[in-house]
């Protein structure tokens, strides 16, 4: 199954939420069954590492953030089983995006598969906010994408 995780920059949520799933994915034991990859709906990043606050507290994590920003393509909903937007502006840009009814049916939204933070509505941006920020953004995508793996699993069987 391929996996397209996107925010708006492409350096901050999306590549976490890429480093979180490919742990998660790596210690089940399931790096065969899956390829990720992540994309931002704003494309002046392009080339860039993540922020370098993200991939402090990644590290501190055990999470190496190696991934070089990139714009959705419209190709992605043709390459992608799923696309996983982490906001409502997100969301709406990439059902927008999406060339057919089909393949907006393949965006869905990251904070729906968390479990242990349901006061949440998205995973917000912690691009002008403090450590916190990037902490709670942390907090949510191990979360999340614990929930959707789990999901995916499930589905699969």
């Amino acid at each position: 199954m391929k996996i397209l995780f996107v925010c708006l920059g492409n350096i901050c949520r999306s590549p976490a939420a890429q480093g979180v799933m490919q742990r998660l994915i790596d210690e089940r034991g399931l790096s065969d069954c899956f390829e990720l990859d992540s994309a931002g709906t704003y494309g002046g990043h392009a080339g860039e590492l993540p922020d370098k606050r993200m991939r402090v507290h990644a590290a501190r994590r055990g999470y190496n953030l190696t991934h070089r920003s990139r714009p959705v393509h419209e190709s992605d909903f043709e390459d992608f089983d799923l696309i996983v937007a982490m906001d409502d502006s997100n969301f709406s840009t990439l059902r927008r995006l999406a060339p057919t009814v089909e393949q907006e049916a393949k965006v869905v939204k990251m904070i729906d598969s968390c479990r242990q933070h349901p006061y949440y509505y998205s995973v917000p941006d912690p691009y002008y906010e403090g450590a916190s920020g990037f902490e709670l953004v942390l907090d949510l995508l191990e979360d999340a994408c614990a929930g959707l793996l789990d999901e995916l699993c499930e589905s699969s069987h």
